[in-house]
């Protein structure tokens, strides 16, 4: 029978956790919104360099190459 009011008792003990943290977010971001929203552009131009940098891949390398090793040409045999 403890077990099942100690269970409980962590259970509600979580949910009010959760309702201060939810609380606690809408707070800051109501505060702090202009700050955060103020930010975001610079956000957007950073992001365009790192996508550049990191989604092409070295431009044009579509996997098509073609090496000649041990072709006829400037060979003698």
């Amino acid at each position: 029978m403890s077990v099942s009011h100690e269970t409980r008792h962590i259970s509600r003990g979580r949910w009010v956790f959760y309702g201060f943290l939810a609380i606690a977010g809408f707070l800051l971001f109501t505060e702090h919104r202009a700050h955060v929203l103020g930010v975001l552009p610079y956000l957007f131009l950073l992001a365009c360099p790192l996508m550049h940098l990191f989604m092409h891949h070295g431009h044009g390398d579509d996997g098509q190459h073609t090496h000649h090793h041990g072709s006829s040409e400037g060979e003698s045999k």
